[in-house]
């Protein structure tokens, strides 16, 4: 399949991080470390004139976005001649059946 027709990697990227900003996974770490950079002590802020914000860190990094995305567009995003059209109960049945 040519590159033009496929997903674009940024446009994956986007919609990756777009799942991650409203992450339960995400939203747990704020509110477990009460919306406080736990290096300095600094809080959240949303006051006008004093607006902080505060991250979510992956400790250990996310090692390889390049591959992830890669990942993405073999399995999830695969070419036409890989998927087929098929009603709700029938894509079930093949989803499930393995």
């Amino acid at each position: 399949m040519e590159d033009e027709q496929r997903t674009k990697k940024a446009q994956i990227r986007s919609a990756l991080r777009m799942l991650w900003l409203r992450s339960k996974e995400r939203s747990e770490c704020l509110k477990n470390n009460e919306y406080t950079c736990i290096s300095c002590g600094v809080k959240q802020s949303k006051r006008k004139g004093e607006e902080v914000k505060v991250e979510v860190h992956h400790k250990e990094g996310v090692c390889n976005w390049d591959k992830i995305i890669e990942v993405i567009q073999e399995q999830l995003l695969c070419t036409p001649e890989h998927l087929e059209c098929l009603c709700p109960f029938c894509h079930a049945q093949q989803t499930y059946k393995k």
